[in-house]
């Protein structure tokens, strides 16, 4: 099992300052220090740096334009491949022709480094870009096969209810031939079955459920990706999952804290903008820990327990990385800039990984396949 990193920019308030200073001066460090902690992860062996793409996210992700980030990345790192997790596909949000040139520049600078995760966002961004969140699930197909269609072909035309193109050449293509893979967040083992099915690699997590709940998605994706549709000429049979992620011997207080922060902002977030959009059978299946994390019922130190965040020493990292590679995990992606930890930490957390983390999981053969 490889190890990822993630970033979605994490900028907590309270901002030192009035506005706009104290914004302004914490963002800018927040981007410095997330450059220098992936630089760092790229000399001590991560397989992927993945940059999201969210929007109005304030506090918890400041980092809506993941193609600037990776294309700024793509100068400074020699081995780190670069993904975009995830690019939002919906038409509202960019045009797919504006999401073939920027992700294919990015793999050009990097020499063919890239990797192409889509999503169709959440009802709070949906509702700013205009985009419906019914049609976002067509749209979010028909604008992978129009991406990646533009990257295939010298010169493009398409027509459709939803999207019409004039004959032209999307320029430039990417390094990867015929293109980079692509990759599908999920959030359910329904779409995680979709992703499988249309030989898409898969973007999990184990955040506000347990290890079992995933594996359930795992199970899912792995039945579809048996026989599957694709709708790309690249098919990625690949699964990742994110959590968060902290080396430290003794854990401070303020490393809970973090993870308690971290894990309110995401509930309540979830609570406004998620929940009405769905069935009570949907939440408890998708979020079975929402309302106990809103209600203060839960211990952070129960998702630790539950190896569902990785805090601790070394050795601890790897007995816990190793059940998600039993699962049937094949890139742990490690969420490692997150609440009020600082820079030192992190740094400190991305270099015991590489040099002390990652060679154990490179020579482990997992117990048993995916369920």
């Amino acid at each position: 099992m490889d190890l990822d990193v993630l970033y979605e920019i994490d900028v907590p308030k309270p901002w030192n300052g009035p506005h706009p200073h104290g914004q302004r001066t914490a963002e800018q460090r927040a981007y410095r220090e997330a450059v220098e902690q992936i630089r760092l992860a790229d000399r001590v062996g991560f397989r992927t740096v993945w940059a999201v793409e969210h929007h109005f996210r304030e506090g918890r992700s400041h980092c809506p334009a993941p193609e600037v980030l990776l294309g700024h990345l793509a100068a400074l790192t020699e081995r780190i491949r670069l993904g975009f997790g995830v690019t939002l596909t919906p038409f509202g949000f960019t045009p797919p022709q504006r999401i073939a040139e920027k992700v294919a520049a990015v793999d050009v600078l990097s020499e063919g480094r890239v990797e192409w995760g889509t999503g169709r966002s959440t009802p709070m961004e949906q509702t700013a870009f205009g985009v419906d969140r019914e049609q976002s699930r067509s749209d979010w197909r028909e604008a992978i096969e129009i991406v990646t269609g533009m990257w295939r072909e010298e010169y493009f035309a398409y027509e459709s209810e939803r999207f019409s193109f004039p004959r032209r050449m999307v320029t430039p293509k990417p390094v990867q031939d015929p293109h980079p893979p692509c990759w599908m967040a999920a959030t359910s083992p329904g779409s995680a079955e979709v992703a499988g099915a249309a030989g898409l690699g898969l973007l999990s997590f184990s955040i506000m459920q347990p290890l079992e709940a995933m594996a359930r998605q795992v199970a899912a994706y792995r039945a579809a990706a048996r026989t599957p549709a694709p709708i790309t000429d690249v098919t990625t049979d690949r699964v990742s999952a994110y959590t968060l992620v902290h080396v430290a011997d003794r854990p401070s207080r303020r490393v809970w804290d973090s993870v308690a922060w971290w894990y309110r902002n995401l509930a309540q977030f979830t609570l406004d903008w998620e929940l009405p959009h769905l069935t009570p059978e949907e939440r408890e299946r998708t979020f079975p820990f929402l309302t106990p994390i809103i209600e203060g019922n839960v211990p952070v130190e129960e998702f630790d327990d539950g190896d569902m965040i990785l805090i601790g020493d070394a050795e601890t990292i790897v007995r816990k990385a190793k059940r998600y590679a039993d699962l049937g995990i094949d890139q742990l992606i490690c969420y490692v800039q997150w609440g009020y930890l600082e820079h030192r930490e992190i740094l400190r957390t991305i270099e015991i990984l590489g040099k002390e983390v990652i060679p154990e999981l490179a020579s482990y053969r997992p117990r048993r396949a995916a369920p």
